[in-house]
């Protein structure tokens, strides 16, 4: 759950790796593995930390979403599933959703709404929720989003993928689009 930094402290103990190390250990071993199951393994870790707001210094710092994104174009379903996981923990924050953006973030979570992975689905549509802001609504808020989305929307057979392709048809099509019209 959501710590503070005195919690944290606790934690770690005497002997405990501070949290800032520990996640550099973490990027370290990702960079240098050639093991694939060892991979996923540490994104799915990484992803875990992005639910803390504690974290999300440190995983600017570290340029843990660099390596979030670059998992996005990997054939390794999971390492895809681990990542986006982790960009929609982290979303929240205002500075890695601008990194996400900035960095060419936003065709890659686009992508993984067709992706055969339910969870990475969901975590593609709940990122877009998030980085969908007047100034990204052109790039996110194309026919194909829109078409995919209100599928789910519609999906009798799955709620987890209704209620949130229903929040977010709700939040992004009930204001004006850049054509300067009404979408919904």
């Amino acid at each position: 759950m959501f710590s503070n930094e005195a919690r944290q402290k606790e934690r770690e103990g005497k002997y405990g790796t501070p949290r800032l190390q520990y996640l550099q250990q973490l990027v370290t071993e990702f960079q240098q593995s050639v093991n694939e199951e060892a991979k996923e393994q540490i994104v799915a870790h990484l992803a875990n930390f992005g639910y803390d707001p504690l974290n999300y210094d440190y995983l600017r710092q570290l340029h843990v979403l660099d390596l979030f994104l670059d998992c996005l174009t990997e054939p390794n379903e999971k390492l895809v599933e681990f990542a986006v996981g982790g960009i929609s923990n982290c979303c929240p924050d205002p500075a890695i959703a601008a990194m996400v953006v900035s960095n060419g973030g936003i065709p890659l979570l686009i992508s993984c709404l067709s992706s055969p992975v339910e969870n990475t689905v969901l975590s593609g549509i709940t990122s877009l929720y998030y980085l969908c802001t007047p100034l990204n609504r052109k790039e996110i808020l194309i026919p194909q989003v829109i078409q995919s989305i209100r599928a789910f929307a519609a999906s009798d057979s799955n709620p987890r993928f209704r209620n949130i392709a229903t929040a977010f048809l709700e939040t992004n099509l009930t204001v004006k689009t850049v054509y300067g019209e009404l979408i919904g």
